[in-house]
């Protein structure tokens, strides 16, 4: 749980892994755009539809319920790999060391949500969580404590949502902070990993809400996801 819903990385992953179940010739996971509805909590279902196969591209609908009510919708594309003459990467990993060269976050046993204390964190570099930090940015290795025999993809969209949103970094006091919707962009199709860095940074805040740009790279220094997410703001 994070609060009084379930982790929404969990429940992304969970809907991306309900899709997979069913459809386990699909194509690699290319991008995934989730909005949170509602809370999720009790007993949820999953329900998945195709939207359309094509030659390269496959579009899926998955609904996350509890009841006859719909608490998370993702729409997901997967993707077949094609010939192309256009390549090109820009950017670069963060000029940071190995994560074992810094020491652990160990979650709050009282402030700390639940869901945290599922990975292991080592923050490398960025501001400290509710501290005025004019850079509204986290910057840290995560892993988790046990991801084994999860697919890549699902076990990576559990994860990429661990850090709470950047905009927290900016709190001078507690407040509740929440993710409306967030985009998910597999750069590359995901394997298997144990360490990585993970960077969200509040682009914009205004109005009770943030906007925020969020990458995850690999220990190889290969960029995995590019996201960006919707925050609704409590401060």
């Amino acid at each position: 749980m994070r609060g009084r819903t379930t982790y929404g990385g969990l429940s992304a992953a969970l809907a991306l892994q309900a899709v997979i179940h069913s459809n386990p010739e699909l194509p690699s996971l290319k991008s995934m755009h989730i909005n949170f509805i509602a809370l999720a909590s009790g007993a949820l279902t999953f329900a998945s539809r195709m939207l359309r196969s094509g030659k390269s591209v496959t579009s899926v609908e998955s609904d996350c319920l509890v009841g006859e009510s719909a608490v998370l919708r993702s729409m997901m594309l997967f993707a077949q790999a094609r010939e192309s003459s256009i390549i090109h990467e820009h950017g670069s990993r963060p000029p940071v060391g190995g994560p074992l060269q810094y020491p652990v976050l160990a979650p709050h046993p009282k402030l700390s949500p639940a869901c945290a204390f599922n990975f292991e964190m080592r923050p490398a570099g960025g501001s400290e969580l509710i501290s005025g930090a004019e850079n509204p940015e986290l910057l840290v290795w995560v892993k988790h404590l046990d991801a084994r025999d999860v697919h890549p993809a699902v076990a990576l969209v559990a994860l990429a949502d661990a850090l709470p949103p950047a905009a927290i970094t900016a709190f001078i006091k507690p407040a509740p902070i929440s993710s409306v919707s967030w985009t998910v962009d597999f750069v590359r199709p995901a394997q298997p990993g144990e360490w990585f860095l993970m960077r969200s940074f509040s682009r914009q805040a205004a109005d009770g809400y943030s906007l925020q740009d969020m990458e995850i790279w690999d220990e190889a220094g290969n960029l995995v996801i590019w996201g960006r997410q919707t925050v609704a703001v409590f401060a």
